[in-house]
């Protein structure tokens, strides 16, 4: 299945009937029963009209997924409306703050198998929604140590996307991979799902030999920027290097650490000396990773206790804040547990 996720507009009603279809069929097609499919239905037009009737507008992230062979439909929803001020009081199963009967928010997290929402008054509000193939199935715990989410998106009318991301565990630890094909579509994407297969292959521990590998790997491509952050137990470190403009952070309570690589394209041109950057690994950290799609300059301390959320919640934040809209656009985003 295709960890880029589909992304539409929702500004109109009349979308909400179509949303609804491409969901439902998604849904059968990966094997959900038409009852399970109905209930996600029950979820998507709850979301929807949310949009429309409250928010004015906003947008639906969604894709199929597979963990640890559950198949689940994942959905982000995000607005910049006048938000929530009472997050208890709607989650109520029925509530409405008009005078139509709703499901609520409540409903959704009835009917889903994770839901995460986060909202600050006139910032809007970004939802979070795992609808697994049984209702009554617990999701697997994600990477040991590390709950991660990550968030891919196409350049505005390309069918695939250039940008790509690999998690993959080691006997010391574990490495993850952000990569960014220059450009977009087929041939960005032919770059970059190079790369990761390279990175999957590659038995080097170090970032920069790993580098070095994917680099040799991808010379007849167009070629792509990256950076892989190694975490070793042992030594209780992060090790960081990076090629091209893959924006890396570490944040450790109201510090962050940013994470400056190299210039250079991976398979073109790297630098002769490729030296990695150590960075303290602790409990409670969160890494976030993103391509030149989103905006460099946010902060999250700007916004109320976002660093409590689900990984999910905090991706979606940053990404509805600052998405050019200009390019493919990739965050992944990982708390140390």
């Amino acid at each position: 299945m295709d960890n880029t996720f589909s992304s539409y507009k929702i500004d109109d009603r009349s979308l909400i009937a179509f949303i609804k279809r491409e969901i439902h069929n998604l849904a059968l097609h990966i094997g959900f029963t038409p009852h399970r499919a109905a209930e996600t239905d029950i979820i998507v037009a709850e979301l929807t009209s949310n949009l429309i009737k409250y928010a004015k507008g906003g947008e639906l992230l969604y894709r199929a997924n597979l963990e640890d062979g559950l198949k689940i439909i994942e959905i982000y929803c995000l607005d910049k409306g006048m938000g929530f001020e009472n997050l208890s009081k709607v989650m109520n199963d029925g509530y409405s703050s008009s005078n139509t009967l709703g499901h609520g928010l409540g409903a959704i997290k009835r009917l889903s198998n994770d839901f995460q929402i986060y909202s600050m008054k006139n910032w809007g509000c970004v939802q979070y929604i795992k609808i697994g193939e049984k209702a009554d199935v617990s999701l697997p715990s994600l990477q040991s140590g590390l709950n991660y989410a990550a968030i891919a998106v196409n350049y505005p009318g390309e069918k695939i996307c250039g940008d790509g991301y690999h998690i993959k565990s080691t006997k010391r630890g574990f490495q993850i991979f952000l990569g960014d094909g220059l450009g977009h579509g087929e041939n960005a994407n032919e770059a970059v799902q190079l790369a990761i297969k390279a990175f999957k292959q590659s038995i080097e521990t170090e970032p920069s030999e790993i580098l070095r590998d994917i680099h040799s790997k991808v010379k007849k491509s167009r070629g792509l920027v990256g950076t892989i952050a190694a975490v070793d137990y042992k030594s209780e470190v992060w090790n960081i290097c990076g090629i091209g403009n893959i924006s890396t952070r570490i944040y450790d309570g109201l510090e962050n650490k940013t994470y400056t690589p190299y210039n250079g394209i991976i398979g073109h041109n790297i630098p002769r000396t490729l030296n990695k950057t150590i960075v303290p690994y602790k409990k409670h950290q969160i890494i976030v990773m993103h391509s030149d799609g989103l905006r460099t300059r946010w902060n999250l301390n700007d916004m109320t206790s976002i660093v409590k959320q689900h990984s999910g919640i905090i991706a979606s934040a940053i990404l509805k804040e600052n998405i050019r809209g200009t390019d493919d656009a990739s965050i992944l985003v990982g708390k140390i547990m």
